[in-house]
């Protein structure tokens, strides 16, 4: 029989063992809170701050907040830019317990089409449902009303307003003001480029053409915030701190409205520009181009069928007084003359036989003047005056092509005026580097010949002549053309164009970047004569262009109280061979030739330049078509001046 052992228990080792693991589980229990304690310590002592502004972020936001774009007005006060409240339906979908029948609702009180019933239920997949939605853009005043009174039965149902950007006389400003649209990639990408993106978190819109576009800066404002407690589901609690925005500022224009819709009537059923400045200071009057367009519509962003319409022959989107560039026919004529003056190769009473044409010698080809019997023997008055071809070919011929070029370039001719738009081309002023640069040709005599009346590769636009004149009546001193008057937040004026001197307090924020931007008067170099004299003698010639009977505008300004001076001119817009007779009935109407005419006035101290530019004119020539228009818009700025005198004198 096999015999059982039975193993007996060493109580004193197992005792031993537990004991030995209890302490070693005890004393990774005491590390683990000791690493525990550690890391709270530092957490809630060394760390706080880290952690208390992380915690801040995740509990409050800042929300930016828009500031209204500065308004703009004319010289009389007349705004033209103001900020006007749009209405648009949203619904916030955590309060409605039906979307559909809600939308059927809405339905039955103003029309809403599929489109945008489908974008509406299509956003809601993205959107959190306590944030509005929006369902329509823009509501009309009826469908306000419509809505607003139907509210009590739309919960979750609201009408949303805010501020867009509005021009009252649509058409008449465009290519003045020009105009502000959403902002889109390529903005965004400038935006973030010049450090400005900060700045636009809160702003649809932004300039884009003209001078909303140029002193976008200064129209813009600065951003505001709201400061607010959300929680985590992003949803706002309450408002702890709000720091307004400011306002961007006003900018009143030397703009009068009123010579504009003078423009505009004296240019219906034409293509051309007007410009009209003040040569005293250089502020613009008037600057319309014909056709224009409502720069409303792309405020809201223009559909697809408008800005097709847009796009046609007649080119509306283009800027011509700015854009425009037109040969500059027999306007130059007074400033060659001056030229050959002031470089002694004629005088005041040297004459020349124009037999009808000018020729060469060696030379085959007679350059006609516009009289095929010509102006027989002619002083430079006489040749201002009746527009004397045979003359300006003689002393082109004269002075020569560097001479001419190097003379016209101080007058502007050939570069930006320097006007306060981006919208402005420099044209051509031809040389003989110019030639050699665009068509690898070098320069003829017949080149000169043909620049001489202000044809072949010259070309201008009307701002340019508008401030060649400018020149000529100030007798050298250059002025740039400018818009702005008066900058102003408020009823407080921070620039004024009367004092120059006060531009580099223009803005406290940033004086580098007012001069920067164009606030600086920029003092170029004035045209000095030889002989001073000879100014006087130029502006005399053209006095008698529209004094005497003979001259080319005399029609044109026959009868005025006041004393005026011009320049006509008709640029061939095609070349014709030498025996080719002009006949407008018989040419397609593009190839048509254009109307120009300068004038300023009054003659013994001028107040107003006018330079006025008609594409393809059927009938007559600078003198007949474009001296009429430029008739109108002094007379209304006469007739305004004697009534603000007359205003005054009353009130004294």
């Amino acid at each position: 029989m096999a015999v059982k052992r039975v193993t007996i228990k060493n109580h004193s080792a197992e005792a031993n063992l537990f004991a030995r693991r209890t302490l070693i589980t005890f004393i990774g229990v005491l590390v683990m809170i000791l690493i525990l304690f550690n890391n709270v310590y530092d957490m809630q002592i060394n760390s706080y701050e880290k952690y208390q502004t992380r915690s801040n972020q995740n509990r409050i936001k800042l929300l930016p907040v828009a500031p209204n774009r500065g308004l703009i007005y004319d010289r009389n006060g007349v705004l033209l830019a103001e900020n006007r409240p749009v209405y648009s339906l949203a619904i916030i979908p955590e309060q409605v317990d039906d979307i559909e029948q809600t939308l059927t609702d809405l339905g039955q009180i103003i029309d809403i089409d599929e489109e945008q019933k489908q974008n509406f239920i299509e956003s809601m997949r993205y959107k959190r449902r306590f944030k509005p939605l929006e369902l329509i853009s823009r509501l009309d005043e009826q469908q306000v009303a419509k809505v607003s009174v139907n509210l009590h039965r739309l919960p979750g149902v609201i009408i949303d307003a805010r501020l867009k950007r509005y021009y009252p006389f649509g058409e008449l400003t465009t290519h003045s003001l020009g105009y502000v649209a959403k902002i889109n990639r390529k903005d965004l990408l400038n935006l973030e480029q010049q450090g400005k993106a900060e700045e636009y978190k809160a702003t649809r819109d932004i300039g884009k053409l003209g001078l909303e576009r140029y002193y976008e800066d200064i129209l813009h404002g600065k951003m505001g915030y709201q400061e607010v407690e959300v929680n985590n589901r992003g949803r706002i609690l309450r408002t702890l701190n709000y720091t307004p925005p400011v306002s961007g500022k006003d900018l009143t224009l030397s703009l009068d409205i009123e010579l504009q819709m003078i423009a505009k009537r004296a240019l219906a059923g034409k293509r051309g520009a007007v410009v009209a400045l003040d040569p005293r200071d250089g502020g613009i009057l008037a600057l319309y181009s014909n056709p224009s367009y409502d720069g409303n519509l792309f405020v809201h962003g223009i559909s697809s069928k408008d800005y097709k319409n847009l796009n046609n022959p007649d080119r509306p989107l283009i800027n011509r007084a700015t854009q425009g560039t037109y040969p500059p026919a027999s306007t130059i004529k007074p400033f060659l003359g001056l030229i050959g003056l002031d470089e002694n190769l004629i005088t005041l009473h040297s004459k020349i036989w124009d037999p009808g044409w000018f020729q060469l010698k060696n030379g085959t080809r007679k350059y006609r003047d516009h009289l095929k019997w010509g102006h027989g023997w002619v002083t430079l008055e006489e040749a201002v005056m009746r527009s004397c071809n045979t003359y300006f070919y003689d002393l082109a011929y004269k002075l020569g092509v560097d001479r001419i070029s190097e003379n016209m370039a101080k007058f502007g001719f050939g570069e930006s005026t320097g006007i306060d738009i981006h919208e402005e081309t420099s044209a051509i002023l031809p040389s003989r580097g110019w030639k050699r640069a665009r068509v690898n040709q070098p320069w003829y005599h017949g080149d000169t010949i043909n620049i001489g009346i202000g044809q072949g590769y010259w070309t201008v636009t009307p701002i340019q002549l508008a401030q060649a004149t400018s020149i000529l009546v100030n007798k050298g001193k250059v002025i740039e053309p400018h818009f702005v008057a008066q900058i102003h937040q408020g009823d407080s004026a921070v620039y004024s164009a009367s004092e120059p001197t006060n531009i580099t307090r223009a803005l406290t924020d940033s004086p580098e970047a007012l001069i920067n931007r164009g606030f600086s008067i920029n003092e170029k170099p004035p045209v000095v004569l030889n002989n001073d004299k000879n100014w006087d003698i130029i502006l005399e010639s053209m006095r008698a262009t529209v004094r005497k009977p003979a001259g080319t505008g005399y029609n044109a300004f026959l009868g005025t109280d006041y004393r005026a001076a011009g320049k006509s001119g008709t640029g061939e817009v095609v070349g014709r061979a030498q025996d080719v007779e002009y006949d407008a009935s018989k040419i397609s109407e593009n190839q048509r030739d254009n109307a120009m005419f300068i004038a300023y006035a009054p003659h013994e101290a001028p107040e107003i330049v006018v330079a006025i530019a008609i594409e393809n004119v059927a009938v007559g020539g600078g003198g007949s078509n474009a001296g009429p228009v430029a008739r109108q818009i002094m007379d209304q700025y006469f007739s305004n001046r004697a009534l603000t005198n007359n205003n005054q004198s009353n009130r004294n």
